[in-house]
């Protein structure tokens, strides 16, 4: 995060700040569009051009900067007149090669709002199921973006550019200062550490209650998975069999053994995530079985079925609105895609609570990790919004409460970028955002 030090005996900060108010509408004047938004954006993750400052305020952004850099991921907003220096064809896959980071780009270009992402960030899948949760006829730009901002950081992967930290850097920091800090810090210790052990405890004793919600639910995983293999007609000597199927079938039984290890040793809510990836791991590699077994074209990896993964890999999608949400795109089993066709009801996984027998995605946070196992690359925010596990998975609390980082990843904060590895809109059929109108530069927050 940049840290902003005001020296209050320098009345030179003060004239400095005078001479670069005066200088704001100068710079404007040599505005230039996109590439100016995208200069913005390497040195700050909000730019609001002026053009649409009646949009969102300065207060808005800058409270919107705050939480971008505080979670540390390279999420990039901007907020667009619909004018002729913003043209809506392909905008958002130009704002990402001219700003040349990586990341999810969140544009909103009038009172219209759309997103584009790398996907080694986060899936364009889950963007796209975000975005349009977020959309709401009339919704004013603070909190349409504060929305989409809560629910998209924590399903994303990487780390903000250090070109952000580097704009903010200061030069110094005032001697006085510190030795007040100081002083305060040493008088302070001791309650310090009490409530850091309080809270210690206490997430250690939900830690263990949700591990013990979870321990239920990943041993029903483990067996039905243990009874599929139980089930399976196949024998590496028998007759046809070549070493691609004895590796298929060598592998799931790896999995299966993972699983059953990982769970065994598993001492927090986190770990319960690498167990259903094993089991995961597991059928895809008794799907690659089966297919060569039958002289099928060999699936693709996709994920299992949203409404209850022991119903094995997805074969298609199929529209979902969960109740009181949005409708989104969901992996489906053929026999879930089946009844969803003729309007019946989805085989629902379901899970204890205190309410009693709810869905997975109605029962809380608890229950992340173990969905996030069979729905990695940060898909799975995208098909839980507006469901309660959704909702939990938006908060900031959520990773230092209940997942260690779930849904982060390596650091993609940087690279090259072709134009075939960024999912994106533009803003295309929903009217004419073209027009004329000049603008008086921008600034990032």
């Amino acid at each position: 995060m940049r840290t902003r030090v005001l020296s209050t005996w320098s009345a030179l900060g003060g004239l400095v700040l005078l001479l670069l108010l005066a200088l704001a509408p100068l710079a404007g004047a040599r505005a230039t569009g996109v590439p100016d938004a995208a200069a913005a954006l390497r040195q700050g993750p909000v730019y609001v051009d002026p053009g649409a400052a009646g949009q969102l305020s300065t207060a808005d952004a800058k409270s919107l900067a705050a939480k971008i850099e505080a979670a540390d991921k390279p999420l990039f907003v901007a907020v667009l007149p619909a004018n002729a220096q913003f043209p809506p064809q392909g905008l958002i896959d130009n704002l990402r090669a001219q700003t040349g980071i990586a990341g999810l780009y969140a544009v909103r270009l009038g009172d219209r709002f759309d997103a584009g992402v790398d996907p080694a960030v986060m899936s364009p899948a889950a963007v796209d199921n975000l975005v349009t949760s977020v959309r709401q006829p009339g919704a004013d730009a603070a909190t349409e973006l504060n929305a989409f901002v809560d629910q998209a950081l924590p399903a994303m992967r990487g780390s903000a550019p250090a070109s952000w930290s580097s704009a903010g850097a200061d030069s110094g920091v005032p001697v006085a200062g510190l030795v007040t800090l100081g002083a305060v810090v040493v008088a302070g210790g001791a309650g310090a550490y009490a409530v850091v052990r309080r809270n210690r405890l206490r997430k250690e004793a939900e830690e263990r209650a949700a591990l013990d919600r979870l321990r239920v639910v990943v041993d029903e995983d483990i067996t039905a998975f243990g009874e599929e293999l139980e089930r399976l007609d196949f024998h590496p000597a028998e007759p046809g069999a070549d070493d691609a199927m004895r590796g298929d079938y060598e592998r799931a039984l790896d999995s299966y053994d993972s699983a059953k290890s990982l769970m065994a040793s598993a001492a927090h809510p986190h770990d319960v995530r690498g167990v259903t990836q094993a089991l995961q791991d597991g059928r895809y590699s008794l799907a690659l079985l089966a297919a060569r077994r039958e002289t099928r074209p060999l699936p693709e990896r996709r994920p299992p079925c949203f409404f209850d993964p022991r119903h094995g890999t997805a074969v298609d999608d199929r529209t979902w609105t969960p109740s009181g949400g949005a409708p989104r795109q969901v992996p489906v089993c053929a026999a879930d895609a089946s009844r969803l066709d003729d309007g019946l009801d989805p085989q629902v996984r379901t899970v204890d609570t205190d309410g009693g027998r709810r869905p997975y995605w109605e029962a809380g946070p608890a229950y992340g990790p173990w969905a996030g196992g069979y729905f990695g690359g940060g898909m799975l925010p995208g098909l839980l919004v507006g469901t309660m596990l959704g909702s939990a998975l938006a908060t900031p609390a959520y990773a230092s409460e209940y997942g260690g980082g779930e849904f982060q990843g390596g650091d993609f904060s940087g690279g090259d970028f072709g134009s075939g590895d960024f999912g994106s809109s533009d803003f295309g059929g929903g009217g004419d955002f073209g027009g004329g109108g000049g603008f008086d530069g921008g600034g990032g927050f």
